[in-house]
């Protein structure tokens, strides 16, 4: 089974179309995600394990901000289920308005190796290009768990790192690696 073949991708551009049970499953998928140890936290999140109490406000936060011409959500289902999901987001700035950034890229962990994570990377690139006419997409993702050859296979560069940016518990500082896409060429 692929993912071609069992996924549906949803792409929410305004909050009221995001129903109550795609955000409760959002809310679900996040705090597994973070809770296995994934690399997606939110600067609001209190220290490890969240609940659903801790993550529900920063994805209203999130959903609150979708707007066609700058945020969208990008969904993954199979089967009906949500199994991975994303934001993109131009920037503000009207000096870097052609560029756009990825956030909170997670696949449940109950669908992991499906490509779901992959899949998401490219509708992602396609949209951010061909609907809200971006020219470049960044995304800055934790040392230390490898995520960095995943965004590499699917076509992102990396462009710098803050090192030891990120601390994850005492004595245990990873770098932030900062990775960008073009999406059009010159």
């Amino acid at each position: 089974m692929t993912v071609h073949q069992v996924s549906e991708f949803l792409q929410l551009t305004r909050p009221e179309e995001v129903a109550p049970g795609l955000r409760e499953e959002i809310v679900g998928c996040w705090e597994v995600v973070a809770n296995a140890g994934g690399a997606v936290l939110a600067t609001e999140f209190p220290p490890l394990p969240v609940s659903a109490h801790d993550v529900g406000p920063v994805v209203d936060s999130l959903v609150h901000g979708l707007h066609p011409g700058h945020g969208r959500l990008l969904v993954a289902t199979v089967g009906g289920s949500l199994a991975g999901w994303l934001i993109v987001r131009r920037e503000p700035h009207p000096l870097g308005a052609h560029c756009g950034t990825v956030n909170h890229v997670q696949t449940h962990p109950r669908f992991r190796g499906l490509g779901i994570g992959t899949a998401l990377m490219h509708r992602v690139h396609d949209i951010a290009r061909d609907e809200m006419g971006l020219e470049r997409l960044s995304l800055s993702t934790r040392g230390g768990v490898g995520l960095e050859e995943f965004y590499r296979k699917v076509g992102w560069v990396e462009v710098g790192r803050w090192p030891g940016a990120l601390r994850i518990a005492p004595g245990d500082d990873r770098d932030a690696i900062l990775m960008s896409l073009a999406l059009r060429t010159a």
